[in-house]
């Protein structure tokens, strides 16, 4: 009887402390709920709305009821427009499209003809789920009074032509992402932790007794860890080039630029949490509750463009959806910086943001 008495004594101081820990209490009903909201949201692989540029070059009623036809399936949206191919392949290079139509002058003759495509797809085929979501616009039928019976094996109406990544192969566009996903867990926690575990030793206390700054302390915190995750970029990338023959088509300087920014910003969201949390358990506990939106929703796994739009408003300010698609066009699309540039101001707010953010608590909670 005493032992039951004994367990039931420990279970209870158990209840007690937990009801007293209002974080890990909340992380208890978050965390299923917010996969459950997030996976139901992002597990789709029934993609719409692609973004999509257009070179109308015929410029006639039947290529504009083509471009019109586009659109009504949903397919694709048209947001830029283009003169030749080799400005729908710059769309494609800097991320701003997913595919590229292109109708050639002589559009009308070949659907009179019907002896071959009549107009091309530039698909950015780095992601296959969205060259297989492509794929589904080949057979898209106009009708034109020219024509004349049909034949028994009418050609496809676009010929489609894939970008980056012909082979289809899957580990081509997950090994780009992965730097950023390996990233966002280590870097945050890293400092997350170590900030903690200073505290705890009373370390950071004597810190702040010295002539250093504040600002001057956080932000020299997080400069080793800046070269710790350049080296992890390092290794990440060479496994990839080694193992999985991930094609390297940009300049590496724009890619370690790139990663440094995005290190910064990951690194503040560290030090914000490690002014937040109590003990080294609880800042592990929410690094993970950030890490579940961040992988989810950033397109590293799933096509962004098959997610609902609120979940793209979230997503857009998650630091790993810019570098997601920072790294993957400098990588495999070919992207100079100033190309893939537009995804570095997000990224530059978020560590502004952030990182004033942490200093301002990291007062509040030391003086």
């Amino acid at each position: 009887m005493q032992f039951l008495n004994r367990i039931f004594a420990i279970a209870a101081k158990e209840v007690v402390q937990l009801r007293r820990d209002r974080l890990t209490l909340g992380m208890v009903v978050g965390i299923p709920a917010l996969q459950l909201v997030l996976f139901g949201y992002a597990i789709n692989t029934d993609v719409r709305h692609l973004k999509a540029a257009v070179a109308d070059q015929a410029g006639t009623r039947m290529s504009r009821e083509l471009i019109a036809a586009v659109e009504a399936s949903q397919v694709a949206d048209i947001v830029a427009t283009a003169d030749t191919a080799t400005e729908l392949e710059a769309f494609l290079r800097q991320g701003r499209v997913s595919i590229g139509i292109l109708i050639p002058h002589d559009y009308e003759r070949r659907l009179a003809s019907a002896d071959r495509p009549t107009a091309q797809l530039l698909v950015d085929a780095t992601d296959p789920t969205i060259l297989a979501t492509a794929q589904g616009l080949k057979a898209l039928t106009v009708e034109d009074p020219l024509r004349g019976p049909p034949i028994s094996t009418p050609p496809p109406t676009f010929e489609v032509r894939a970008y980056y990544n012909p082979e289809r192969r899957s580990e081509v566009n997950i090994v780009p992402g992965l730097i950023g996903v390996i990233l966002t867990l280590t870097m945050s926690l890293f400092t997350a932790v170590a900030v903690v575990r200073e505290r705890e030793s009373g370390t950071l206390e004597f810190l702040i007794n010295t002539p250093v700054r504040r600002s001057e302390l956080m932000i020299g915190k997080i400069i080793p860890y800046i070269v710790i995750g350049l080296l992890q970029v390092t290794i990440v990338l060479g496994l990839g080039v080694t193992l999985f023959r991930v094609p390297v088509r940009g300049s590496l300087v724009d890619l370690y630029l790139s990663s440094a920014l995005f290190i910064a910003a990951t690194l503040a969201l560290g030090l914000l949490i490690s002014t937040v949390a109590k003990s080294q358990f609880q800042s592990m506990q929410m690094i993970m509750f950030f890490f579940l939106p961040n992988i989810l929703l950033s397109g590293f796994m799933f096509p962004f463009e098959g997610m609902p739009r609120a979940a793209q408003i979230i997503a857009e300010f998650l630091p790993l959806t810019h570098f997601v698609r920072m790294v993957r066009g400098i990588i495999l699309r070919g992207a100079d910086l100033a190309e893939v540039g537009h995804e570095a101001g997000p990224l530059l707010a978020f560590f502004a943001i952030v990182m004033t953010a942490a200093i301002l608590r990291f007062q509040k909670r030391l003086d």
